[in-house]
This record gives C-alpha cells, structure tokens and sequence, in this order.
C-alpha cells in the first residue's frame, strides 16, 4: 500500500470517545449527554451497554445548540 492510500484512508477513520471524554468536550454531565443520546437529541453510539460518540457529530449538535439560541434572543 502506498503512503498515499494509507493518509486517505487513515483520514477517513474517526476515533470513538466515550461518554466521559465526550461530556467533558461539551461541559456537560456525563449522565446528561448519555439521556440525549437516548432521546436521539445527540447522534450517539450505543455499544456493548457503554456509549460513544464521534467529536465531528457533537460539534455539529454544538453549533446548531448556539445557532437556535442566538435566534431566540430578541433585540427591543
């Protein structure tokens, strides 16, 4: 295999965090992101009993949390 298709293919491949280390990006409770997930409010990963999460997806959620509430604040 090339060095070429190697950095393709290893670009493609996006790291899991647990519960833990995805909270902890978000600020959040542990329990608090695991009940999103559970609702679907957060794309997750459900595992073996445990959850997991792709960072590129909780920035995606992160920035649609900041985008609707900055529409909801009224300016007089």
């Amino acid at each position: 295999m090339s060095t070429q298709q190697t950095s393709s293919s290893t670009q493609l491949f996006e790291p899991l965090l647990d519960s833990r280390e995805a909270a902890a990006l978000l600020h959040i409770h542990r329990k608090t992101l695991e009940r999103k997930a559970r609702l679907g409010e957060i794309s997750g990963y459900h595992i073996a009993g445990r959850w997991y999460f792709r960072a590129s997806e909780l920035d995606v959620w992160l920035k649609s949390q900041v985008k609707s509430a900055s529409q909801s604040v009224r300016v007089n």
